[in-house]
């Protein structure tokens, strides 16, 4: 029960924070600017890594969720319960923003600001790569692991910075899942439930390309070192 708690409190945090930065950024005139809110999400995610990495892993994302245990690096039995969490922690940070900001419109959903497609094929990218860096800098050396939150922090600023103007740089389901239903902006949360499911996946089978043991189990001659 633990573990599901601190998903659900540190998915609450990123909500809270980092869609908080956009409804801030939009309520004051540009104040934090679009390099702030990328940051944000960036400093969110490495606190939250550090701060319950040891108790739950800190997903903080189903679709990281579901990207481990497609690497058979955790049981299936814990990925609804902690998609639930993950879920509920978005949904109660999303309806905080909306008590504190009655009147705007988003609360920090992602939306894309061109074609659909555009944006599908850029949130599988997105969180590929995101998920690249997460199976790989979780596995091996001490210090490799010590630097994880910063290495996963900072990859998720990056592609905020860049990608967010576009599709919003969701990556995470339940980051998108809150905002939309609190707002009511459902016209494509489709594309942000589906997209980083996707890329998260396909990442699972990058990282056995290049990873002799310890990424999946996914491909024949590959071993899992459980984590």
């Amino acid at each position: 029960m633990k573990k599901y708690i601190a998903e659900a409190l540190g998915t609450f945090a990123l909500v809270v924070a980092g869609c908080g930065a956009i409804v801030v950024d939009g309520t004051t005139g540009g104040t934090i600017t679009h390099s702030g809110v990328a940051w944000t999400f960036g400093l969110i995610v490495m606190a939250m890594i550090y701060a319950l990495g040891d108790v739950s892993g800190a997903h903080i994302n189903p679709a990281a969720t579901i990207s481990f245990w497609w690497a058979g690096r955790f049981e299936g039995r814990h990925v609804l319960p902690y998609v639930a969490a993950q879920s509920l922690g978005a949904l109660t940070a999303a309806a905080m923003l909306r008590l504190l900001f009655p009147d705007h419109v988003t609360l920090g959903a992602t939306l894309p600001s061109g074609s659909w497609w555009q944006s599908f094929v850029l949130e599988v990218l997105l969180t590929w790569l995101l998920m690249f860096v997460v199976l790989n800098v979780s596995t091996g050396a001490k210090e490799k692991g010590i630097m994880a939150g910063a290495a996963i922090g900072g990859v998720v600023a990056l592609e905020a910075m860049f990608a967010g103007p576009i599709c919003g740089a969701s990556m995470n389901p339940a980051r998108s899942l809150g905002p939309a239903l609190i707002s009511g902006q459902l016209q494509h949360l489709w594309l942000y439930l589906t997209a980083p499911i996707l890329g998260a996946i396909l990442a699972v089978f990058s990282c056995c390309s290049v990873q002799e043991k310890g990424c999946c189990t996914v491909l024949p001659g590959r071993s899992c070192v459980s984590d």
